[in-house]
C-alpha cells in the first residue's frame, strides 16, 4: 500500500524537491498549492519522471481551501500517511516604509501563512492523519527561529533583522513540542526540520547567495517524513542532527 503524502507550497523550490524526494521511496505524493495550473504542471512532471503525483489547490490562508482540501484527499484516499507544511512567506524581504523594530502588515501576513496555515491544515487533516498506521508530520522551520540562536552573539544568525519571520518560526517550533504532547498516546510522530538556506525565491536574491540547492535541503524533510517507530517526537533536527529550542 501506498505512502499517502501531502506537502504544501509543493508546486516549486523545496517543496517540490521534498515531494519528489518523498516519492522517489514510492509514496504517492500530493502537489498542494494555491495555484491550480502550477499545482498540476509540477505533479505531471513527476508523473513524467515514473513517480506516483497528484495535484491539490490549496490556499493554506483560507478556511474553505483548507476544509475542501480535506475532503477530495478523504475522497480520493481515506487517509494521510504524511504532512509536509512547507508553505512559507517572507515578506519582509521586500517590505518598505519606516519601522523601528517591526512592521505590522509584514508580521500579519508572516503568521497568517506560516504560522495560522500551518496550524490550520494541520488541524484540518489530523482525523485522516489518525487513519494512517503511523503518520509523521514535518513542520518546516528555520534555525532562525530557535530562541537560542536568536540570543546567542556567536551565531550566524544573530543578527539577522527579519523579526516576523524568526518568531513565526519559533511559534510553528511551539506548535511542533504542543502537538507532539497532544498526539503522545497515538502512532503519529512530528517534527520540526531547518532545511538550511535554501535557493529559493523566498527572498530576493536568494538563489544566488544560498548555498544549499532544494535537492540537498529536501534530505532532512524525507527524514522527518520517514521517521522510524523508534524515532522520538517533538525534535527539532537539521541534516546535521539536532537544532538547539
Amino acid at each position: 500500500m501506498s505512502t499517502i503524502a501531502l506537502v504544501t507550497g509543493a508546486n516549486r523550490g523545496l517543496g517540490l524537491a521534498a515531494a519528489a524526494a518523498i516519492a522517489r521511496t514510492g509514496a504517492t505524493v500530493i502537489i498542494a498549492g494555491r495555484d491550480e495550473a502550477a499545482a498540476r504542471e509540477s505533479a505531471d512532471a513527476l508523473v513524467a519522471q515514473g513517480l506516483r503525483a497528484e495535484a491539490l489547490t490549496l490556499d493554506v490562508t483560507s478556511v474553505s481551501s483548507v476544509a475542501a482540501g480535506v475532503a477530495e484527499i478523504g475522497r480520493r484516499h481515506g487517509r494521510l500517511d504524511v504532512l509536509v507544511n512547507n508553505a512559507g512567506i517572507l515578506p519582509e524581504a521586500t517590505a518598505s516604509g519606516d519601522r523601528e523594530f517591526i512592521d505590522m502588515a509584514a508580521l500579519i501576513a508572516t503568521f497568517e501563512t506560516n504560522v495560522f496555515g500551518a496550524a490550520r491544515v494541520t488541524e484540518g487533516f489530523l482525523p485522516l492523519l489518525r487513519r494512517s498506521e503511523g503518520a509523521r508530520i514535518v513542520n518546516v522551520s528555520s534555525t532562525m527561529g530557535s530562541l537560542s540562536d536568536q540570543s546567542d552573539p556567536e551565531s550566524p544568525f544573530y543578527a539577522s533583522d527579519v523579526p516576523a519571520y524568526r518568531a513565526s518560526k519559533a511559534a510553528v517550533n511551539s506548535l511542533t513540542i504542543g502537538l507532539s504532547k497532544k498526539l503522545a498516546d497515538s502512532p503519529v510522530k512530528v517534527t520540526s526540520v531547518c532545511p538550511g538556506w535554501v535557493q529559493t525565491d523566498l527572498a530576493p536574491g536568494n538563489r544566488e547567495q544560498a548555498p544549499t540547492t532544494p535537492e540537498d535541503a529536501a534530505r532532512v524533510i524525507l527524514a522527518a517524513a520517514t521517521l522510524p517507530e523508534d524515532a522520538p517526537s517533538g525534535t527539532f533536527i537539521d541534516v546535521d542532527g539536532p537544532v538547539r529550542w
